[in-house]
Order: C-alpha cells, then sequence, then structure tokens
C-alpha cells in the first residue's frame, strides 16, 4: 500500500460482464490496460461506475482483487464495496476487500448516516466504524450519489483530514464553493479532492484539487489527462467547454452507454449491465454515443 496518491486521472472503473451474467475478467484485463495506456495514474475498482451495489461480497473482492493484480506496478488502485446498512456488515466487507492489497479503501458517505441523521451522527458512525478497521490502512470517502448523494462539509472535511487516515476523496458536489472549503481544510494534510464534475474541475485545479475521478474517463481519458496534466501551463478553457458539452452524455443511460464506446473503440466488451438493460440502449442513444466518438477522434487531433 502508498501513502502518496498521485495527482490526475482516476477512472471509475466499470465492470464487463459476459452474455449470461458473470464477471467477465478477460475484458476486465483488456479494460484495465485500456485505462493505464490511455494515460490514467490510478484506477478506482469497485464503485457505483463498477455496478457494485449489484455485486456480491465475493465478486467485489475478487475484482478488487485482480485489479489490483493485473495493475501492480504500472498504477496504483483503490477500492469501495461496503454496501450494507449494518457497521458490523460493513466492517467485514471493508476488511475482506482490505485482503486483496489495494493501496487504499474507500468509504462510501452515505453508509455513514441515514439521509436525514446531523453530520455528528455521521462522525460517531464513522469513529464506530473505523474502530473495526486496522489502523494502518490506508482509507478515503467517496460521495457516491446511490441510494442518496451526502456531501461532505467543511467542518466534516477538516476533521477526517486531521485524522491523517485518510488520503484520497472523490468530490461529486459539483459545486465549486464547496470544493474550495475542502480544499482549504485539507490544504497540507494527506487528503487529496479528486473532482468528478467536468463544469468545475478545471478552476478546482487551479485551487488546489488532485485530478479527475468521473465517469468521462471511461470515454476520453485522454484528454482529461491533458486537462489535469497541463492546466497550468496551457490555457484550457475551450477544452473544458467541450468537455463539459461531451460530460452531458452521463444522463443518457450510462453505464450502458460507455460499454458501447468501448466496444466501439475496439474492446472486446459487450453491453450487459445489471443495473440497467442493454435493450435500454435504443438506436437514438447508440447514433449520440458514435457522434461523441467522433468528436472525441477530432478532439484527440486538435489538443493532443
Amino acid at each position: 500500500m502508498i501513502n502518496n496518491f498521485p495527482g490526475g486521472v482516476w477512472p471509475v472503473m466499470l465492470t464487463p460482464f459476459t452474455k449470461d451474467n458473470k464477471v467477465d475478467y478477460k475484458a476486465l484485463e483488456q479494460l484495465i490496460n485500456w485505462y493505464i495506456d490511455n494515460g490514467v495514474l490510478g484506477l478506482f475498482a469497485v464503485c457505483q461506475s463498477s455496478e457494485m451495489f449489484s455485486l456480491s461480497l465475493e465478486e467485489r473482492v475478487g475484482i478488487a482483487h485482480f485489479v489490483k493484480e493485473k495493475a501492480a506496478g504500472r498504477v496504483p488502485v483503490i477500492a469501495s464495496g461496503h454496501v450494507s446498512d449494518s457497521f458490523d456488515d460493513q466492517a467485514k466487507e471493508l476488511n475482506e476487500i482490505a485482503t486483496t492489497g489495494v493501496d487504499a479503501i474507500i468509504l462510501i458517505t452515505n453508509r455513514l448516516a441515514k439521509e436525514d441523521e446531523s453530520d455528528e451522527v455521521w462522525l460517531d458512525n464513522l469513529q464506530t466504524l473505523l474502530e473495526k478497521l486496522p489502523k494502518d490502512m490506508p482509507l478515503g470517502f467517496y460521495e457516491c450519489p446511490y441510494p442518496y448523494k451526502r456531501v461532505m462539509t467543511k467542518e466534516v472535511t477538516r476533521w477526517c483530514a486531521e485524522t491523517g487516515r485518510f488520503y484520497f476523496l472523490k468530490d461529486t458536489s459539483c459545486d465549486i464553493e464547496n470544493i474550495k472549503e475542502k480544499l482549504e481544510v485539507t490544504k497540507g494534510t494527506n487528503l487529496k479532492l479528486y473532482n468528478a464534475n467536468t463544469s468545475t474541475l478545471l478552476e478546482s485545479l487551479k485551487e488546489g484539487a488532485a485530478g479527475y475521478s468521473g465517469v468521462m474517463a471511461n470515454m476520453q481519458p485522454k484528454l482529461y489527462v491533458k486537462v489535469c496534466n497541463s492546466y497550468n501551463k496551457e490555457d484550457l478553457e475551450e477544452l473544458s467547454d467541450e468537455l463539459t458539452i461531451c460530460s452531458l452524455i452521463e444522463r443518457q443511460y450510462y453505464p450502458v452507454n460507455a460499454k458501447y464506446y468501448l466496444e466501439l473503440n475496439g474492446l472486446d466488451i459487450n453491453i450487459n449491465c445489471r443495473t440497467k438493460e442493454a435493450e435500454g440502449l435504443t438506436e437514438t442513444f447508440k447514433k449520440e454515443v458514435k457522434m461523441l466518438k467522433r468528436m472525441t477522434e477530432k478532439m484527440d487531433k486538435k489538443y493532443l
């Protein structure tokens, strides 16, 4: 495990499935190589994009172990995977994921309190969970939108940063003011912020964010690598604008559309998902994904 997580692009990984709905490890290895070949500096396995709420614990552990093994020596790997309600069950899940050797375990913020419960309750529950985890285990946070989005406040973020135990924060607030507050209280600590939102990404990087960890790294990773690597050396406003418009495809039929995009790019991956029916990707949706592919190819030539 490492304690110094590189800035840059960390895709929220997809889980390929076979035609009979099993994890397709052959396609998963292709996907790992595709991410790395496109310049990402880390991988976030077993997250919402991985359809973790539809994976058994055995599958979550198996995926985390496989990704860590295949990415070893190339990029670090982090993983989440605690989807239960009870803290005893969550601790069991997290400790199982930890046995895979991933570089950090990522806690889902909405698992630590109910939607109507206060930050005080959230922090109490976090401390309860931390007592059940090895003290040398690097940790992080993910503001997962499902089943509800729990955005960390400035005060909560400060408390977590000051413990020294947390290294990675996948921010989904889509709110630059909230991001700035988090960056203010994490400065000089181990905790780094990775923005999932394209429209605020460029500004957040200039304010001190470490990188990008979002859906569009499944379709346009090279362009996001460009933003993360060159935001302080080039004027990237036009690229940022174009990426923001492209990112609206997240709202179309994800993650099925992302698998279709990868299929169009030559990966041996089908569009089967557990969270959505493949048949829901209509011919019009497919046409839009093909348009995105053509746009991306033009943007690659223009900016890379």
